[in-house]
């Protein structure tokens, strides 16, 4: 399960749309915290900007403390769990986009901290679900990613606890981007394929004293 991801530069926002990002975020994403989510506009052919919680905050939630639970969203029972059904029967679909994932691979029995990329070093879209909630006051817009097993997945089944279930995240690439967005979740379980054979991993362990947050400059 992905719990951890860095996003996208500022810089890198205009390979995705024309539409301007327009707030900050930190490089380095775990639930709870803001990162960039791309969504279609009924009136406007480009795709659109929002900031987003990682970790889905449904309607009916008293805090924050739940986005520790439910930053993944299983394909399988999206439709059914409490935290997510709404998102999802709604059809309100989103995309993440990402420069890196970070799963733990386990070597000679301690999880290591890999990073997964693409083999181009471009950055990718994940599926994700979105939802908007009132708490204390303040409208939170949040979001999930969807996962999909990986047991047999020649790349994604490396990771995480050798006895555990193997999950994976969904890209979506650049020419279903739009089809993505606006199908209806009656249609979306067909574009919830596994990864392609473009991605790679290494070991990347955290670092310190790195800039913390991605500032927006351009704009």
């Amino acid at each position: 399960m992905c719990a951890n991801f860095e996003p996208i530069t500022i810089e890198q926002a205009k390979l995705f749309t024309s539409n301007q990002l327009e707030f900050d975020f930190k490089e380095d994403v775990y639930p709870n915290y803001d990162a960039p989510l791309l969504f279609a506009h009924a009136d406007d052919e480009q795709m659109q900007w929002r900031q987003a919680r990682f970790g889905m905050v449904p309607k009916w939630a008293d805090s924050l403390n739940i986005t520790r639970y439910t930053y993944n969203a299983r394909s399988e029972t999206v439709h059914t769990k409490p935290s997510f059904r709404d998102a999802w029967l709604d059809s309100q679909f989103a995309l993440i986009p990402v420069q890196t994932i970070f799963e733990p691979k386990y070597v000679h029995g301690k999880a290591q901290r890999w990073g997964i990329q693409r083999a181009d070093q471009a950055p990718f879209t994940i599926a994700a679900i979105y939802q908007a909630a009132r708490i204390e006051g303040q409208i939170i817009r949040s979001m999930s990613l969807l996962t999909i097993n990986a047991d047999n997945h020649p790349f994604m089944s490396q990771f995480h606890k050798p006895d555990d279930e193997k999950r994976s995240i969904v890209v979506i690439p650049p020419e279903k981007h739009m089809d993505w967005l606006r199908c209806h979740h009656s249609q979306a379980h067909k574009f919830l394929q596994p990864m392609s054979d473009q991605f790679t991993a290494k070991l990347m362990p955290r670092q310190t004293g790195k800039p913390q947050t991605q500032q927006n400059t351009l704009f």
